[in-house]
């Protein structure tokens, strides 16, 4: 029973890693595109795309510094697994707490992704 639910705990955080991923390409693209579109914006706009520069940065970090924990909390997980003893629930609550800071900068993630959308379909850059 402990295996299996150490097991899913892995399977969960490599999911979760996966996505932080694909999100840190995404907005890595976003911010080539931000350069690349900054030699042929107008005045009035180089506020905007400074402000989404800066949330790309502020985000790619975000992602980073998540991803740090994650694989942390499955090195823990993987140590757990090899000791075969009884799982700690410092285990499940590590996870739970990871789940809740996934959750939330995922949230903020798409927020981000959709402004920037907009902003890109409303200036044609």
């Amino acid at each position: 029973m402990v295996q299996t639910d150490l097991a899913q705990l892995t399977s969960e955080t490599t999911e979760w890693r996966q996505i932080l991923r694909n999100y840190r390409e995404e907005f890595q693209e976003c911010k080539k595109l931000l350069q690349d579109s900054a030699r042929d914006t107008a005045k009035e706009q180089l506020a905007t795309l400074d402000h989404f520069d800066n949330q790309f940065h502020i985000q790619l970090i975000n992602i980073h510094d998540l991803k740090q924990a994650i694989k942390q909390h499955e090195r823990r997980i993987e140590l757990e697994r090899t000791d075969q003893q009884q799982t700690s629930n410092g285990v499940f609550s590590e996870h739970e707490r990871l789940l809740d800071s996934f959750l939330v900068l995922e949230n903020s993630l798409q927020q981000l992704r959709m402004e920037f959308r907009d902003f890109i379909n409303a200036t044609n850059c």
